[in-house]
């Protein structure tokens, strides 16, 4: 592989991440981080190189390390609803944390973040004027099934659109199918009743590598009949604008 990205996967065997891999290793080198060296094999038939680091117990040090003379880290990992809300919060928080806090301790060149979250996260009671009662509806039972995942997000969220040490992209998909991707989504200010591939997930996130108008931006992502490339790029100038017209700028 030459000319291509230095990236690295945090929650690489995730099946999101582990489709990105297989999509990016071609032209560029891959690293993912586990959690159990009982994952390496897939990693390896992904085309990736596998690194043992846990999210729960490595330091912020010690992924920063791992982070050095990288282009790219993709934050694809969750505690998936398992462990209760103590270990939601201690994957989805505050290993995002470790996250930020690592990219921001590597010396020199700082590299992006592209963070895969989750759609609708907000304060429950700022409901997006986009939204319809479908949406409204869905938000609801999402927050009553999942409220200690939300509200974790949430924080992690907060955190992270007040850091500008370090250049931001965060892709929150829909509701997830194992379905064979279209390679046609809505992106941008969306609705989140429709679900979406995760193939299809995962090309937006590929072509997130090349998209440097993406910095600072949140690009909801969800099934809809755009070429994925194609919406990807409205909905960078739509809400750009939408941003500018809010400070004046436009």
């Amino acid at each position: 592989m030459t000319g291509g990205k230095k990236v690295i996967i945090v929650g690489g065997h995730g099946n999101v991440s582990l489709r990105l891999a297989r999509l990016l290793a071609p032209k560029n080198a891959v690293t993912s981080i586990i959690r159990t060296i009982d994952h390496s094999k897939d990693i390896q038939e992904a085309g990736a190189t596998p690194l043992l680091l846990s999210l729960e117990d490595a330091s912020v040090k010690e992924f920063a390390v791992a982070f050095e003379s990288q282009d790219i880290v993709y934050f694809s990992a969750g505690a998936g609803g398992s462990g209760g809300e103590e270990r939601t919060k201690k994957v989805d928080y505050e290993g995002a944390m470790n996250i930020f806090y690592a990219i921001e301790a590597v010396k020199g060149s700082k590299l992006r973040l592209i963070l895969v979250f989750a759609i609708d996260v907000r304060g429950p009671e700022k409901i997006p004027a986009y939204c319809n009662e479908a949406d409204i509806e869905t938000s609801k039972r999402v927050r009553a099934a999942i409220p200690a995942y939300m509200h974790w997000k949430y924080g992690a969220d907060k955190n992270l659109v007040k850091r500008d040490a370090f250049k931001w992209t965060i892709l929150p998909p829909g509701g997830l199918t194992n379905n064979p991707g279209t390679g046609k989504a809505s992106a941008g200010r969306t609705h989140i009743t429709t679900p979406i591939s995760r193939d299809g997930v995962t090309q937006a996130l590929a072509l997130l590598v090349d998209k440097t108008d993406s910095f600072g931006l949140p690009i909801d992502i969800v099934g809809g009949d755009t070429p994925i490339a194609e919406g990807l790029d409205k909905a960078i100038k739509t809400i750009v604008l939408i941003s500018n017209e809010k400070v004046g700028l436009a």
